[in-house]
């Protein structure tokens, strides 16, 4: 496995992101390694682990983390293998779901991460969510926020599928500009963070990859896994919120998935961000970061 590693200089004085990189090593899976980075700032037993999705990084958090140490809080944000300051596998096949889950699987026991807080969005929900089935003894709650588990079966949104031929068609993905359109209108500084991982296409590869990666049919390599998952989420009794945005068509309606199946979801003061796009984080990470503060203070 060729591996890429975007230079530390690309990563200085970035907007509203002071905070000190981590680095775990994990097996690559042939033989290798290969480097994880986190934020981990905050101290106490419950851990608020912040997992990003496409094609962002752990910059997406920024204005939650704060948020999360000022009310006692661990806040942990790692990088995604082939995102952020994570290492970046150079070939496309290198990148699978069940690459992701291994990868992640390793760096969560390295850190011995326990008492649990997830965040899940976007891709970070599909791979948390696999975390957490598989390692249930380590997580206390989940907040899922525009997300999914999907194993192939019933209907896939539209939007998601445009944005699945877009990704793979278009010539060069200009990262900072996909966040900008997405968020509606973002500042140039912060354009710029979201593209500092990526010097060139070259280290882009996983993020080309992960849109094709979605289980969109029964017969798909991820799907009897996330089958498997989804079988320990429909009698999962811990503490399980949803909070989606109104304004993702990407992920629409997902959160009655999860209300109707997990048994921890009843009764939970479910929440809809008004006025949000797919990153809530974003563009309210305040208000979601309140939200959560409050999940774990009342359960």
């Amino acid at each position: 496995m060729d591996v890429l590693r975007t230079p530390d200089a690309r990563f200085s004085n970035l907007r509203d992101y002071p905070f000190e990189p981590n680095y775990t090593s994990v097996p690559s899976g042939d033989g290798g390694e290969l480097r994880i980075h986190h934020v981990d700032e905050g101290s106490g037993d419950d851990v608020v682990l912040c997992l990003h999705g496409e094609p962002s990084w752990s910059y997406l958090y920024r204005h939650m983390i704060p948020k999360f140490v000022a009310a006692g809080l661990r806040a942990v944000a790692p990088d995604l293998v082939g995102f952020g300051r994570s290492d970046k596998p150079g070939a496309r096949d290198d990148y699978t779901f069940q690459s992701h889950v291994d990868w992640m699987t390793a760096w969560l026991e390295a850190n011995d991460l326990a008492h649990i807080t997830l965040i899940g969005q976007d891709w970070g929900g599909l791979i948390g969510l696999r975390l957490a089935a598989e390692n249930p003894d380590r997580f206390d709650r989940i907040v899922v926020a525009n997300t999914g588990l999907p194993t192939g079966e019933g209907q896939i949104s539209d939007a998601f599928m445009a944005w699945r031929k877009f990704s793979q068609d278009m010539p060069e993905m200009l990262i900072g500009e996909l966040l900008k359109q997405s968020c509606g209108g973002l500042p140039d500084e912060v354009v710029a963070a979201y593209d500092a991982p990526y010097p060139d296409e070259s280290y882009k590869e996983g993020a080309r990859q992960f849109p094709l990666l979605v289980p969109i049919a029964e017969d798909d390599p991820a799907a009897e896994a996330n089958q498997r998952a989804w079988t320990v989420f429909e009698s999962w009794q811990k503490p399980l919120l949803t909070a989606f945005s109104d304004g993702d068509a990407v992920t629409a309606g997902g959160e009655a998935v999860f209300q109707a199946r997990v048994p921890g979801a009843k009764g939970q003061p479910h929440t809809t961000i008004k006025g949000a796009g797919h990153f809530l984080q974003e563009t309210h990470g305040a208000e979601l970061a309140d939200v959560v503060i409050e999940f774990i203070r009342t359960t």
